[in-house]
C-alpha cells in the first residue's frame, strides 16, 4: 500500500515539472511588455485595477488597498486591454494575417437567401359558372404546357343547353334586343367567345361545350376527371405562367431601414451556376415574422426561359445604396464583444494593440469603420482571437495583482 502511494507522489511530481516547462516555453515565446521595456516611457495616467473607467493622474490606490496601474506612453489602446508583444515564431506558427485598412468605393448591399415562386399576379383559375358533368378532359397531367385558346376539358350542364336554345331562338326571332341578352347570357356562364360563333355557324347546339385555355402556361393544378360532377367552386384546372417569377426573401429587421421599393437586385442559383438575372423589390411586407424575427421582401425578375423554377433556393444581393467612399476592413477583422467591437492592430516589432472601434454599414467581405481606425493602418485578419484573448489575460492578471504591466 505504501509503494502505490509512493509511486503516486513520484507520478504527480514528474506531472507538475513537465507542466511548469512547457508553462516556461510558453511564457518565454509570448512576452509582455516588462519594466524594463518601458524605459524612460512617460506616464500618462494610472487606471483602477478593477474598473478600467476609474482613472486617476497621480499614484492612488483603491477601496482594497490595491495600487492603480500605471498606462504608460504608447500603451493607451482605447480597449480595456494592453498591448502584447509576440516573438515572430509564435505568429509564424499562429497563422497570423494582416490586411491594410483602405478608403474604398463602398456600396451597401444587402445579402440573403431567398426561393422561387409563382407569380401570383399571372395565376389563372379557371372554374366553370353552371353544375355539370365533365365529358372529356384535355389536359393530361399536372406540369403539362398549354397554349392560349387551348382546350382544357367540355363539360355538358343542362343550363348551358338551355341557353344555347334560347340564343337560337333569338337567332331564328330576328329581334336584335332578344339576340344581344340571349348572346349577354352565354357569355355570362363562361362560353367561349369561339362557341358562341360556331352556334351563330352551324344552327345547333352542342351537348358538351368546350372550356378553354385563358392564357400560355403550365398546369400547376388539375382537380377534375371525366366523369365527375363539377360545381362552380370548384378549382377545375390552375394555370402559371413562369416568364414572371416571385422572389422571397427575409433580412433581418435592423437592414429593414435600408430597404425600399424598386431598388435594383441580383439573383443567383447554385442550380444554374454561372448565371444570374436582375430585377427589383416589389413588396415590403409589413410585419416582422414572430418565429424567425425577420421581415420579408418581395422580388420580381424576368424569367423568359423559365430557367427558374418555383421553390428552387437563390442566393439574393440587393443594392441598398449608392456607393462612396468609406473606411473599410475585411469583416473577419472585427472582433464583437458584448459590449463592444475591436480590433487588433499591428504596431510592428511584433507587437499588437487591441483598439476599440465602431462599426458602421457591411458590403459583401467589407466592413466600414466610422471611429477608431486611420488609413493605412495595419490589422490581424487572422489570428486576432488568440491575440485579443492573450491581452485581455494580461489585463486581468494585472488587475488582480495590482502590479505594474
Amino acid at each position: 500500500m505504501n509503494k502505490k502511494i509512493w509511486f503516486l507522489a513520484l507520478f504527480l511530481l514528474l506531472t507538475g515539472v513537465v507542466a511548469g516547462v512547457l508553462v516556461q516555453r510558453y511564457v518565454a515565446s509570448i512576452t509582455m511588455s516588462s519594466p524594463e521595456e518601458m524605459g524612460d516611457k512617460k506616464v500618462l495616467f494610472y487606471r483602477h485595477p478593477m474598473n478600467p473607467s476609474i482613472t486617476s493622474d497621480k499614484p492612488a490606490k483603491d477601496e482594497m488597498d490595491m495600487d492603480y496601474i500605471p498606462v504608460y506612453e504608447g500603451e493607451e489602446t482605447g480597449a480595456d486591454v494592453p498591448a502584447v508583444s509576440i516573438s515572430p515564431q509564435v505568429v509564424n506558427n499562429m497563422g497570423v494575417r494582416t490586411a491594410r485598412v483602405e478608403r474604398v468605393p463602398f456600396a451597401q448591399t444587402i445579402n440573403g437567401v431567398g426561393y422561387i415562386s409563382v407569380d401570383e399576379g399571372r395565376l389563372q383559375h379557371v372554374h366553370v359558372r353552371s353544375e355539370g358533368w365533365v365529358e372529356g378532359v384535355r389536359v393530361k397531367f399536372a406540369g403539362q404546357r398549354v397554349r392560349a385558346g387551348e382546350i382544357l376539358f367540355e363539360i355538358y350542364a343542362p343550363k348551358l343547353l338551355s341557353t344555347q336554345q334560347e340564343y337560337l331562338q333569338a337567332l331564328a326571332a330576328g329581334d336584335p334586343m332578344l339576340r344581344r341578352a340571349a348572346r349577354t347570357r352565354l357569355k355570362a356562364l363562361g362560353v367561349a367567345e369561339a362557341e358562341i360563333r360556331q352556334l351563330e355557324t352551324t344552327r345547333k347546339t352542342r351537348r358538351a361545350v368546350s372550356f378553354y385555355a385563358p392564357a400560355d402556361g403550365v398546369v400547376t393544378a388539375l382537380n377534375i376527371r371525366r366523369g365527375m360532377y363539377l360545381e362552380p367552386d370548384t378549382e377545375a384546372v390552375t394555370l402559371a405562367d413562369l416568364s414572371s417569377v416571385w422572389v422571397q426573401v427575409e433580412v433581418f429587421p435592423q437592414q429593414a431601414a435600408l430597404l425600399s421599393v424598386g431598388q435594383e437586385a441580383e439573383v443567383r442559383s447554385a442550380d444554374v451556376p454561372g448565371k444570374s438575372w436582375r430585377g427589383k423589390v416589389e413588396y415590403l411586407y409589413p410585419d416582422i415574422d414572430p418565429v424567425t424575427r425577420t421581415l420579408k421582401a418581395r422580388l420580381r425578375f424576368n424569367n423568359p426561359d423559365e430557367i427558374l423554377k418555383p421553390n428552387m433556393y437563390a442566393e439574393v444581393r440587393i443594392a441598398a445604396g449608392a456607393a462612396r467612399e468609406a473606411l473599410t476592413i475585411p469583416r473577419e477583422a472585427l472582433i464583437r464583444t458584448g459590449a463592444e467591437q475591436r480590433v487588433i492592430v499591428v504596431l510592428g516589432a511584433g507587437k499588437f494593440e487591441p483598439r476599440v472601434v465602431q462599426a458602421g454599414a457591411e458590403s459583401g467581405e467589407r466592413i466600414e469603420i466610422i471611429v477608431g481606425l486611420d488609413e493605412g493602418e495595419t490589422v490581424v485578419t487572422s489570428g486576432q482571437f488568440l491575440i485579443d484573448s492573450e491581452a485581455s489575460l494580461k489585463a486581468a492578471l494585472t488587475r488582480l495583482s495590482g502590479e505594474t504591466p
